[in-house]
């Protein structure tokens, strides 16, 4: 035999070792081709959303403007208009006793040209800020608040404002707390009936010691029972209290008409949880802000709005 053909020769031993290698090879490599080919454990759940969609995905229809109570407290009608509108604010509620002069003494005449300065802006009056409430025992004076009210609700109506904020402003002593909360919700009841006559909402305030409490306001609205009488959120601290925020908030959520807003920087009170259930259950008015007066107010006023917007997704 060749020398050279015998050093080439392979035994039968190392051939069959040869064929176990080569088998193990093959079968990492199909392993390895099945594991690439099969998704990554997980990542179809991971690229799925987790979170509700964001709020401009919801199209938010609410409008943002001021209460005159603080920071326009010392406004006339022309310094008003002119904030809002340099500033992006859509509306405005008159609060009575302030520098705008709007109140029952005005003339028809002067009715007249509040109404058309307003028409002619981009600013609407959106409504007029009483100090009215019904909660007295005094008979005499309770008759005296709901005449007076409707007296406001006249103006409004000739002003072209769409409603009347009024409030409650607590409990008195001595008198059963459910008496006190119906007798406001028959108040109510009986101007709601007058305004919608005029085309001009009633709007309750979540106001007032012990009646600020939203399952108090809830009973009052209850016994109100017209379609022309809605709330006025007024993100109290007290809509955390009990059961929480969002418990509250559902109790009066399809009645509310317009909201009023402290400083939304305000960590304490949960302002976008807030504008993501107006958004969720369909509200499309106006968000009022109720902030202190100020030394530079269209500062304060953009960054109001910018944050407003922020907190419902949409900048």
């Amino acid at each position: 035999m060749n020398p050279s053909q015998d050093s080439l020769q392979v035994s039968p031993a190392h051939n069959a070792s040869r064929r176990a290698f080569l088998a193990q090879i093959g079968a990492v490599c199909a392993l390895a081709k099945t594991a690439s080919a099969a998704p990554v454990q997980g990542a179809e759940a991971s690229s799925s959303p987790k979170t509700p969609a964001p709020l401009k995905a919801r199209q938010s229809q609410m409008k943002l403007g001021t209460v005159t109570y603080n920071l326009a407290k010392d406004w006339d009608i022309e310094t008003l208009i002119k904030n809002c509108e340099q500033t992006r604010f859509e509306g405005a509620e008159l609060r009575t006793t302030h520098a705008h002069g709007v109140e029952i003494a005005l003339s028809k005449s002067q009715r007249d040209t509040v109404k058309k300065r307003f028409a002619d802006s981009r600013v609407a009056l959106m409504g007029l800020g009483s100090a009215f409430d019904y909660h007295t025992p005094d008979s005499t004076k309770l008759r005296q608040d709901i005449d007076a009210t409707k007296e406001y609700m006249v103006l409004a109506h000739d002003l072209g404002a769409t409603g009347v904020k009024v409030r409650p402003n607590g409990l008195p002593k001595n008198v059963p707390v459910e008496k006190t909360l119906d007798q406001i919700g028959k108040s109510l009841r009986e101007l709601g009936a007058f305004g919608a006559d005029l085309g001009v909402q009633i709007r309750l305030e979540v106001h007032g010691e012990g009646t600020s409490r939203v399952p108090h306001i809830k009973s009052i609205m209850d016994t109100a029972g017209h379609k022309n009488v809605g709330v006025c959120w007024n993100s109290n601290q007290s809509d955390l209290d009990g059961d929480g925020f969002d418990h509250n908030f559902d109790l009066l959520k399809g009645r509310l008409f317009t909201v009023h807003m402290r400083d939304l920087f305000l960590e304490e009170y949960p302002f976008r949880r807030l504008m993501t259930r107006l958004v969720e259950s369909g509200f499309k008015g106006f968000c009022l802000a109720e902030i202190p007066s100020s030394a530079d107010p269209i500062r304060v006023m953009h960054y109001y709005r910018a944050l407003w917007l922020s907190y419902q997704g949409l900048l």
